[in-house]
């Protein structure tokens, strides 16, 4: 499905190093993980008149506007659940947020979408609809880490486009700096992004003289007569932005500057809107995918835009702003009844280690970004879609980030381009989008804090299997929660536990054998920042230091890059 003809570099010295265990045989449907298959046994009949009667709904929708619904997906970084979509609540926060209120008002508020613990792993689940730990992809990634999203991991863009959609990438990738992770190589037609998250800010001269702890330039110091190498420990030659398009090398885009990672929020908004009226002129189907930066980490004293103060609320006014303008733009180029509009948040706040004056806070849900607690995964998100979506609902049903993936390919007629050679964890939730609270195909999530099973929600009831709470008394290695009861998950309960214990094993085990029988496989593997057309001396310099650094080593280059960290490493995920 996947052509990386553009991968140039890397594959001429055998270094793209995705690989696994054999693959079990393929089968003809969607294979899914365990507990889905419990709910089939159990409601395959109603879902299957329910799929018969939406199927002719596409159908007379794809009659009357003449192509299948475009699809506009936002998201953004850090934000606990309840600080936008409910304006009581932003009454008590000093924020407002009109747009993304008005998108909630008149389509769908998700109070129960559920996303992974951070960043990478989070829009790793949504571009592959699977759970990250399955091909790696369970941690934040940092520059320069060797690693990235595998190539053979089939994304929704390669699912939409094989379908006839144009298909674009704007802002923060965040999912490798090695060539085959690069989102041109990951299905878009086009693209500008940054490989690696918004810190690379922060390994500039500019970066380390505002922050002034790190102590990592040397050039800021003075000289050091006790140095004998240079490790490498802040990355150069490192690439802030790329942009490149389907089939091509990319390319560095502006530079490291600062007032370089300033512009791409802006170019990234003005080239969606270009990419939607472009598509929309030519009456051809189109996924744009948005993920803003909009997070300055050399701007200490930012200005103050809302009676919060806090740096991240004054960041939610420009997106609010941007999200507004996305829907006007949507009705004035007539296709606002033929496009499904979702924007959502990656992970809770940074509430663990956040700089000085940023404002974030918990709001309703303990824990933040990091955490498998409810106040790490649960998170706001609204789909809008007039004429279809109907106005002002609050949705109770449960929804998993990887859901977006196969309910995105059904919309656009793909499924049969969904690959049936792995687990798929995203169940199709068209069901939910077009008929409402009550419609949901999901009841249970399994959440992983890095590589590890750390919780299991099953409807109301979640349970820990990694804790350190004294309610986890006498032996029982876990604590147990009803999240209608104790949405804070603070007091957990042994009595419950003790009935319950059993099924939740039992859904655990189901889990795992269908994950020894799909085995999970490392993430991708090799040179960072190669293939890039109009790469500067200091990038291509990566590859030799890499073979300097194993000058006398008894190992190969492909051994270095595929070993993995140890576990605590892997499991590491930023926010604790």
């Amino acid at each position: 499905m996947k052509s990386l003809g553009a991968i140039t570099a890397a594959a001429a010295i055998g270094l793209s190093l995705s690989c696994g265990s054999p693959e079990v045989s393929a089968s003809k449907e969607i294979l899914h993980d365990a507990e889905f298959y419990v709910l089939k046994a159990q409601n395959g009949e109603r879902w299957a008149a329910e799929d018969k009667e939406l199927g002719e709904k596409l159908a007379q929708l794809k009659e009357k506007h003449g192509t299948p619904p475009n699809i506009v997906y936002i998201l953004w970084d850090d934000q606990p659940y309840g600080i936008v979509g409910f304006p009581n609540i932003q009454k008590n926060l000093g924020l407002n947020t009109p747009n993304i209120n008005k998108m909630a008002a008149e389509g769908i508020n998700f109070t129960r979408m559920y996303s992974e613990p951070s960043c990478t792993p989070t829009r790793a689940a949504f571009l592959t609809g699977r759970t990250p730990v399955r091909h790696g992809m369970g941690v934040v990634g940092m520059p320069h880490e060797f690693s990235g999203l595998r190539g053979d991991e089939v994304t929704i863009a390669e699912v939409l486009s094989e379908a006839g959609y144009a298909t674009a990438f704007y802002g923060k990738g965040h999912l490798g700096d090695i060539e085959e992770s690069y989102l041109h190589n990951q299905g878009y037609d086009e693209a500008l992004f940054t490989p690696m998250n918004q810190i690379t800010s922060l390994y500039s001269p500019q970066g380390e003289a505002v922050n002034a702890v790190l102590g990592l330039h040397s050039e800021l110091y003075p000289p050091d007569p006790y140095k004998l190498d240079d490790p490498g420990l802040v990355p150069k030659g490192w690439v802030q932005i790329i942009e490149g398009k389907k089939g091509e090398q990319g390319k560095e885009w502006c530079g490291t500057s600062n007032e370089c990672y300033d512009k791409l929020d802006r170019e990234a908004e003005k080239r969606t809107l270009e990419f939607m009226r472009k598509n929309a002129k030519a009456g051809k189907p189109f996924f744009v995918t948005y993920w803003p930066n909009w997070l300055n980490f050399l701007k200490p004293e930012a200005p103050k835009r809302t009676l919060n103060g806090g740096k991240v609320a004054g960041a939610y006014q420009d997106l609010d702003a941007f999200i507004g303008t996305v829907m006007e733009e949507l009705k004035t180029l007539g296709i606002a009844e033929n496009t499904l509009f979702v924007a959502m948040a990656d992970n809770g706040p940074m509430v663990h280690n956040p700089p000085p004056g940023w404002g974030m806070t918990e709001v309703l849900y303990r824990g933040g970004k990091g955490d498998f607690t409810e106040g790490g995964v649960r998170v706001p998100a609204f789909a809008w879609w007039p004429g279809v979506v109907e106005d002002g609902q609050l949705v109770g049903d449960m929804i998993h980030v990887t859901d977006l993936y196969t309910t995105f390919a059904r919309l656009g007629g793909a499924t049969d381009n969904i690959p049936t050679d792995r687990v798929v964890d995203g169940l199709d939730q068209t069901a939910l989008l077009m008929k409402g609270d009550g419609n949901g195909r999901r009841d249970y999530v399994h959440i992983y804090q890095g590589h590890t099973l750390a919780a299991t929600v099953k409807g109301r009831y979640k349970q820990h299997w990694i804790s350190s709470d004294p309610g986890a008394a006498s032996g029982i290695g876990a604590s147990f929660y009803d999240l209608y009861q104790d949405p804070r998950e603070e007091n957990p309960h042994l009595v419950p536990l003790i009935h319950t214990q059993g099924q939740f094993n039992r859904m655990r085990a189901r889990h795992e054998l269908m994950k020894n029988t799909y085995p999970d496989k490392p993430n991708g593997r090799g040179i960072p920042l190669t293939g890039l057309s109009n790469a500067r001396p200091e990038t291509k310099a990566i590859e030799d230091m890499v073979r300097r650094n194993l000058e006398g080593m008894p190992f190969s280059i492909k051994e270095y890059l595929q070993h993995d960290p140890p576990t605590e490493l892997r499991d590491f995920d930023w926010g604790k």
